[in-house]
């Protein structure tokens, strides 16, 4: 019989992609609200306590009150605000990182932000390895496109069209900041330099590393085979060996859930530049979403990913 999943907050940019792959899986069936029901809280609460899975594409206010409405103890939830992703109780939506198995077997489920995915695919491992230090200033440059911005921005990129970059974020305190922190096991909140360009989709996170100041850290091929080693056996996430002489971003991208990570060393080996690319809107919110529904419903992790 097919899992019923209602997603709440179906007409925003993640949610519309969400359903869309959903919407041809026999496994699941869609509880979908018309225009005027989706805004009624009555329908929205009875939709929350009815459905096998919840998956929230709403403001973090919004994706709180909403698990509020939640009086059952069955239904499970995954939660793509950041609301909830330093939260006790709640599961880190990164299998790849916690492990599979916390989350098949967890109720809640916060799926990352697109950002803190990058940086935390990158430093993650190493800092647990103990190859990069835990009380590290670590700085992370990251651009992306506009589509991570909501409508607002989306309507902002695509009209006035003369946008050629956009940085934001500049006095600090970004709300990514605190699962960057704590997911990764640092110290510190890194530096964070987050900007947006005249993309639709798509996402560069880069880490530099001062090598020759970090006693265990080693060359960039030394970090580069313990990521590879870590990741190891993903059909989503891969290491690369070959270091480009650039990094592009397309201004149409097409759909992906995969995350590519880079390691590029000096040839002093003094220094390293981590890169992680990934499409914001795939292995950076709806693909997400659908790999860890796929873990909690007892399926193949990449049913409907795009790889």
């Amino acid at each position: 019989m097919a899992q019923t999943v209602f997603i709440d907050g179906a007409a925003g940019t993640t949610g519309l992609e969400i359903a869309d792959r959903l919407g041809a899986r026999p496994e699941f069936e869609l509880v979908i609200l018309d225009d005027a029901r989706r805004k009624d809280d009555a329908a929205r609460a009875e939709a929350l306590n009815d459905a096998d899975f919840v998956i929230l594409c709403l403001p973090d206010e919004a994706a709180k009150a909403a698990v509020a409405m939640i009086r059952n103890d069955t239904t499970r939830v995954i939660d793509a605000s950041s609301a909830h992703r330093t939260a006790p109780g709640w599961a880190y939506g990164f299998p790849e990182l916690v492990g599979h198995e916390t989350i098949a077997g967890a109720r809640f489920v916060s799926n990352p932000g697109c950002y803190p995915t990058g940086f935390l695919s990158l430093v993650a491992p190493l800092v647990r390895a103990g190859l990069l230090p835990a009380d590290w200033p670590y700085v992370c440059h990251a651009v992306s496109g506009y589509s991570g911005g909501g409508k607002a921005l989306i309507a902002r990129f695509e009209d006035e069209g003369d946008i050629a970059f956009r940085a934001y974020g500049l006095a600090m305190g970004h709300k990514h900041l605190p699962e960057m922190k704590a997911h990764s096991g640092i110290a510190h909140d890194p530096v964070f330099a987050p900007a947006v360009v005249p993309a639709h989709r798509g996402m560069l996170v880069e880490v530099p590393l001062h090598l020759a100041m970090m006693d265990k850290a080693g060359s960039a091929d030394t970090l580069r085979a313990a990521l590879a080693d870590f990741y190891a056996g993903s059909p989503v996430v891969s290491v690369l060996d070959e270091e480009p002489g650039e990094l592009l971003l397309r201004s149409a991208m097409e759909p992906s859930d995969a995350l590519t990570l880079r390691v590029f060393g000096s040839a002093d080996g003094s220094q390293a530049r981590m890169a992680a690319m990934l499409d914001n809107l795939g292995k950076g919110a709806s693909g997400a979403a659908v790999q860890n529904l796929n873990i909690m419903a007892g399926l193949d992790e990449t049913a409907a990913l795009r790889l």
